[in-house]
């Protein structure tokens, strides 16, 4: 597997495509829960199935990439990229996970992506882990399942390359107070530094249809957030900082400029943005920008963020 800096495509491979539609790459016919669990009786399907499947559980949608970093990090024992993909391959046969594509008139995409089947529910159920997936979730769009895989690269970067990352929590209930309602960004991140504790919530922005309008709308449950934060709401100690996860540079402005234009701007923090491809730097330390204003004009400033090194 490419380490990260070897990675040299200039565009993301979460970003939207248009007419891009999401194709099935599963199994199709029925594998019955006696047939697995001979698997599991003869070790076909052993711990690290298990492991692979407790993950998909926790992020819900997954490339193979991202997963074999997440092994790695829990230390398990798989040595390369294709012996996943072949663990991969067995748990797709047995309808235990299932897996789709993006295509569009550009083409292919260049990775699958991996999801729980209800089969994978009845497995963990079975060890009393808590698994909240239905067959809807399998039904996503294309633009909400890449939001996902931007977020997971994204603290999955953390989790390799940033010293003071300290816990992550995906999809974190907000409370916007006045207007009494709960919204989920993408994740949230503490870090920690001098025995200080700085949260950073994170949102995903992509070039959908309409995506400037949702963005607005999105943006006064923020606004209620953040007007109206006292320490422990929503479980954070400290205000957390915004984030912005854009698909590029280009998007980052175009962002930038939706805000502005639509007189959004929130008083307690400043706006902080980031791309999806900034996550494969060696350091962190450079990966969020900034817009100031200079002689009327605003122009783009790169962050030197030490907690982030």
């Amino acid at each position: 597997m490419l380490a990260d800096n070897e990675i040299k495509t200039t565009v993301s491979p979460f970003r939207m495509r248009e007419g891009e539609i999401k194709v099935f790459d599963g199994k199709d016919g029925y594998v019955s829960m006696n047939q697995i669990i001979q698997k599991i009786n003869v070790g076909h399907i052993n711990e690290i199935h298990f492991q692979i499947l407790e993950l998909i559980n926790k992020f819900e949608f997954l490339t193979s990439r991202q997963m074999f970093q997440l092994l790695q990090l829990q230390k398990a024992d798989i040595k390369t990229q294709d012996k996943l993909n072949n663990k991969l391959d067995q748990l797709i046969r047995s309808k235990i996970l299932t897996r789709y594509y993006f295509t569009s008139p550009e083409g292919s995409g260049i990775y699958r992506v991996y999801c729980m089947e209800k089969m994978g529910k009845y497995l963990l159920t079975s060890r009393e882990v808590e698994c909240k997936w239905q067959p809807s979730d399998n039904a996503k769009p294309v633009e909400m399942i890449k939001k996902k895989l931007a977020g997971n690269q994204l603290v999955i970067a953390y989790m390799r390359k940033v010293k003071t990352f300290s816990a992550y929590k995906l999809k974190p209930v907000i409370q916007a107070k006045t207007l009494s309602k709960q919204f989920k960004p993408t994740l949230s991140i503490d870090l920690v530094a001098n025995n200080r504790k700085i949260s950073f919530v994170y949102e995903v922005v992509r070039r959908n249809e309409n995506w400037e309008k949702r963005l607005i709308e999105r943006m006064s449950l923020w606004k209620d957030f953040y007007d109206n934060f006292t320490p422990g709401d929503s479980d954070f100690i400290s205000i957390p900082q915004l984030v912005f996860i854009c698909e590029d540079e280009r998007h980052m402005a175009e962002t930038f400029k939706a805000l502005v234009t639509n007189g959004v701007k929130i008083d307690k923090i400043n706006f902080y943005y980031t791309t999806d491809l900034k996550q494969n730097s060696d350091s962190l330390g450079k990966s969020l920008y900034d817009f100031i204003e200079e002689n009327g004009k605003y122009k783009i400033r790169n962050i030197q963020a030490k907690i982030l090194a």
